[in-house]
């Protein structure tokens, strides 16, 4: 991949949210550097998936393949000078940092622009650069309880807070189209800037419809758990043998549904005529489906719908995914490394570049000497940055 050929990117981000975004920086081209302390990060170990000492675990192989590896020991001020040099030969940093971590580092905008007035900051963190919360750390979660997503998603009076990371994986992906967007505007005008992802805007722009609803309208939907509020039936039911989900959205999709439930007089009940109606009485419309549904396997359950155009889905542990059918015809997830853990790919292909697979990460300072060989430094130099543990 040659898109980002030329473009230099310093990586000192952390967990997802950077390194991520970072990451497809690299299999669109760009040659990327993970600058990580001495003896590795506290995100390379994470999920070990080895008895390996210094195995990489699963959260550092999904983020940080094909790019180099440097270790420094930030705050010193030999680091701080290598820093300086670094940044004189690339085109962007990534960091998602609080903005005081960033001041403190000397990798804030000022500081990074009175180096290299072209650079291009990309600053991930969790409430933004203003604010009260501005300096406040924060994790994926944090976004889902403070957007309503998680009160939301519960039931009972229970919040449930999904164990998927999206909101760092989107965030991540905000922030690769707005770095593709800066590269752009500099190579058109010569100027650097900040691009800015917050998790908590990630995470208000993903429930931005419910928290508009409730503003305009005032509504105070209460959680429901599985079940969708604006359409129906949508929810997870069981089978026989296991569980679904069916999705009927759009009147359409109702009709076949209705068909297919042998129910033509909902077609003419003004309860469901429209989306909205079909989810205010939703607890009508899912009882029905769920009896359909217990009397069916789950393989029954799906073939019918299939037959009727009605969008379903079975219910899939992690085993069950990894040797699904659909998951494998996509090959999204390759092998990777001497585990041949599987890694996937950009979330996004390109007809005329081909297939954007997985690379390995760097080893712990694999390319440490390397690199500083570039930025001048002698071996005997090395060597007491070395000595001195600062690399």
């Amino acid at each position: 991949m040659t898109v980002l050929k030329n473009i230099r990117v310093l990586d000192f981000g952390r967990y997802i949210a950077g390194p991520y975004c970072a990451m497809l920086l690299a299999q669109l081209g760009a040659e990327v550097i993970r600058i990580e302390r001495p003896g590795g990060g506290e995100d390379r170990f994470m999920v070990p998936l080895s008895d390996e000492p210094n195995a990489d675990g699963a959260m550092f192989m999904q983020n940080n393949g094909g790019k180099k590896g440097l270790t420094l020991r930030l705050g010193k001020p030999e680091a701080n000078t290598i820093i300086q040099k670094l940044v004189k030969t690339a085109d962007v940093v990534v960091a998602n940092l609080p903005g005081s971590v960033l001041e403190k580092l000397g990798l804030d905008y000022a500081s990074l622009k009175a180096i290299k007035p072209d650079i291009i900051l990309v600053a991930n963190s969790a409430f933004g650069s203003q604010g009260p919360w501005g300096n406040k750390p924060g994790f994926d979660g944090i976004g889902q309880t403070m957007s309503g997503a998680a009160w939301f998603s519960g039931s009972n009076g229970k919040p449930s807070k999904a164990a998927v990371t999206y909101i760092d994986y989107s965030t991540a992906l905000s922030a690769t189209v707005g770095t593709l967007a800066a590269i752009m505007h500099k190579q058109q005008t010569g100027e650097g800037q900040v691009v800015e992802t917050t998790l908590l805007g990630t995470a208000l722009t993903l429930n931005a419809t419910n928290l508009s609803e409730q503003a305009i309208l005032g509504v105070n939907r209460q959680p429901s758990g599985n079940q969708a509020q604006v359409a129906g039936p949508a929810d997870i039911f069981a089978t026989s043998d296991g569980h679904i989900i069916v999705q009927v959205v759009g009147p359409y999709i109702f009709k076949r549904f209705a068909g297919l439930m042998n129910r033509p007089e909902w077609l003419t009940d003004e309860r469901f005529k429209d989306d909205l109606g079909r989810g205010d009485h939703r607890d009508i419309l899912c009882p029905i489906m769920a009896d359909w549904c217990a009397e069916r396997t789950t393989a029954e359950a799906l073939a019918e719908l299939e037959q009727n155009t009605v969008p379903a889905g079975p219910v899939l542990s992690f085993q069950e995914s990894l040797d699904h059918e659909a998951v494998q015809a996509l090959a999204h997830l390759r092998p990777v490394g001497d585990l041949n853990v599987p890694v996937a790919s950009a979330p996004f292909t390109l007809s005329a570049l081909g297939q954007m697979g997985p690379q390995r990460p760097p080893k712990i300072s694999e390319h440490t000497d390397e690199i500083l060989i570039e930025l001048g430094y002698s071996s005997a130099e090395i060597s007491a940055l070395k000595a001195d543990k600062i690399i």
